[in-house]
């Protein structure tokens, strides 16, 4: 067998200093293997290491594996094992184009589990050097300026996925979870439309904000705008935003009263979703309080939309995506770090 070129990405030191070290004993003879501690390691590593197969965590600081994933896949076919202690990952993993996924070790002898590992590790590299699914060029996430990159993601095209329009709603604690999920969202994808509970003139500002951080394009929605691919729209801090379809969908911006004590409402905006979307659009409520967007959600799932919330344990306050999944509109709750990568495997399905 030829050696091969392994890289583990692990935020966990104890770790991936075991798989070092018991790896070795499984891989064919001269094989290398280097760690990486997190995502932006791991593409330094690739750089200067090119590794055949590359075994990457999914619960890591800083950025997630899954999201990691979608954005060296993008530019780079890298073959990669998922390797993670919580098998609610398995499909957002090989949704994001993982050749395989693996339980870490509990309960069996870290040789044992260290032997199915390099005999998976060996099948992969194999493949790749056959032809399948390798790729030319030079691997890695960009490392330009967030224009340039704007500019080269956007040359991907127009999206062509299942999914049309992506709706997300938030309050209290709403402003870092939504950055925190639009900065690892990657082009190509349909319009983004956004309800933030926030005054006036912060809307602006925090549109500025995803803007500056993210590789879509963010602005504060107006009256009248077309609402274009890989571009992200947020309701104006005294307006409720509904989208309204004609030859393509448009942003209908206008003050109006308090919908459950809110302008906007995200509720407002998740009920034109389903009526002018259905179930090409995909809803997602974020952490809040009170109960604002759990009807309209509801309605969206009932078109056919797909539909999350954002789960207890991440949320600043659990409260409008508890009333929305005790209202059966929440097909999934996730951690807030798995939201972008699920967003992701939805609009590229």
């Amino acid at each position: 067998m030829q050696p091969v070129r392994v890289l583990l990405v692990d935020d966990s030191l104890l770790f991936r200093s075991m798989l070092e070290r018991e790896l070795h004993a499984f891989l064919p003879a001269g094989s290398q293997i280097q760690t990486a501690g997190d995502p932006f390691e791991a593409r330094d590593a690739i750089l200067a290491f090119v590794p055949d197969v590359m075994v990457l965590d999914v619960e890591m600081p800083r950025m997630d594996g899954i999201e990691f994933l979608w954005k060296l896949l993008a530019q780079y076919d890298q073959p990669t094992i998922v390797l993670t202690g919580d098998a609610r990952y398995e499909s957002l993993a090989r949704d994001a184009g993982a050749r395989d996924f693996l339980q870490k070790p509990v309960g069996c002898s870290p040789d044992v589990f260290c032997e199915e590992l390099a005999r998976r590790i060996v099948r992969i590299a194999g493949k790749a050097e056959a032809g399948d699914g390798a790729a030319d060029g030079v691997p890695g996430m960009p490392t330009n300026s967030t224009k340039q990159t704007k500019q080269a993601m956007e040359r991907l095209g127009k999206h062509a996925g299942r999914i049309s329009l992506i709706a997300l709603g938030a309050s209290t604690g709403g402003t870092e979870a939504l950055a925190r999920v639009v900065r690892n969202l990657v082009p190509p994808l349909p319009p983004v439309v956004i309800v933030q509970h926030i005054p006036p003139g912060f809307s602006r500002l925090f549109a500025q904000r995803l803007d500056r951080e993210s590789m879509l394009s963010a602005k504060e929605a107006a009256d009248g705008d077309r609402l274009l691919d890989n571009h992200v729209y947020v309701a104006p801090g005294d307006q409720h935003l509904r989208v309204r379809a004609a030859g393509g969908f448009f942003a209908a911006c206008a003050r109006g009263p308090k919908v459950n004590g809110h302008c906007p409402s995200v509720d407002v905006l998740f009920e034109s979703v389903a009526k002018t979307v259905g179930s090409r659009a995909l809803g997602v409520i974020f952490t809040g309080m009170g109960a604002d967007g759990a009807e309209g959600l509801r309605r969206m799932r009932e078109a056919g939309a797909q539909t999350l919330g954002q789960d207890e344990k991440t949320c600043v306050v659990y409260g409008m995506p508890r009333a929305a999944y005790e209202l059966g509109a929440v097909e999934r709750q996730l951690p807030l770090d798995a939201i972008a990568g699920a967003i992701l495997a939805a609009a590229h399905a």
